[in-house]
């Protein structure tokens, strides 16, 4: 008699896993979609990724996304690279290919979709940015920036050395400024995105003054705890059109559905309320 036949699969490798979305995201739309497909959560130790990658491909695992601390390991456990995620040295979407496990980063795709989606014609005028922060988020938003033909970009970071190490490899297109001056460096912005963790519920505030901020300018958070960070709120407020961090995360997520499962997903507003409704539960009103 034949083994059964397994279930086309996929799912989000950290640690800790629990907290993540994506299975919410991804079960959504292969509901949505009469796809018969898993998406799981694979809580993966540090140092045990590379065997959790040589799994990719076989018992009908298609591939997984990767969430911290993992996108390092994942970028070295791949045979091949996409070009964005050579360039950021990480990698969030995996599979399978021909025998050669493939790395990508839709951190990129995912962050300029929303904001096309929540503030459309964005880059129409994009001279120059500023870039709160200097992680991983930064450099995927900043390599995004440049493909978006933006004309420099002003990072500021409370480590200043961390910033100037992101901008050396751009030369004059990027800047690093002291975080002192960080509402100096406003006044000449088209767009003003926050990369960090300042403004996240637990952490400490990001102290910003959009009032330096152009008439024009449009403000993005990649925050989505609480939904509406209160740098949003403050743009907001003060008639800027502004783009939340939750868009970012539902949009980073379509092109690995795509890769995996053979259909690109869309990102709805009923499947954001869906999230919405998540995250709020889990972290109260102020969500």
């Amino acid at each position: 008699m034949s083994a059964p036949s397994l279930l086309p699969r996929a799912g989000v490798a950290g640690w800790p896993v629990a907290h993540s979305r994506s299975p919410l995201i991804h079960g959504y739309w292969l509901e949505r979609l009469g796809i018969a497909g898993l998406y799981q959560s694979f809580p993966v130790p540090p140092g045990e990724f590379a065997a959790f990658a040589a799994g990719i491909g076989r018992d009908g695992l298609l591939g997984a996304n990767v969430t911290v601390p993992h996108k390092e390991a994942a970028f070295a456990a791949c045979d091949e690279l996409t070009a964005t995620a050579r360039a950021l040295g990480a990698v969030n979407v995996l599979w399978r290919e021909d025998g050669r496990l493939w790395g990508d980063n839709t951190d990129v795709p995912g962050f300029l979709a929303n904001l096309d989606e929540q503030a459309p014609g964005w880059s129409d005028r994009l001279d120059e940015a500023v870039v709160i922060g200097a992680g991983g988020a930064a450099r995927a938003i900043v390599h995004g920036l440049i493909e978006r033909g933006v004309g420099r970009i002003v990072l500021v970071n409370r480590t200043l050395s961390r910033a100037a190490a992101l901008a050396e490899p751009y030369g004059d297109r990027v800047a690093a400024t002291p975080w002192d001056a960080r509402d100096a460096a406003l006044a000449g912005a088209d767009l003003l995105v926050n990369t960090s963790t300042l403004g996240m519920a637990g952490q400490p505030a990001l102290d910003l003054d959009v009032a330096a901020l152009p008439a024009h300018a449009v403000v993005a958070d990649i925050v989505y705890v609480p939904l509406r960070t209160p740098l949003v709120e403050a743009a907001r407020a003060r008639g800027l059109r502004a783009s939340e961090g939750l868009g970012m995360l539902l949009h980073q997520a379509a092109p690995a559905f795509e890769r995996w499962f053979g259909r690109r997903p869309e990102v709805t507003p009923e499947l954001r309320a869906l999230v919405e409704a998540d995250v709020t539960a889990a972290h109260g009103a102020k969500a």
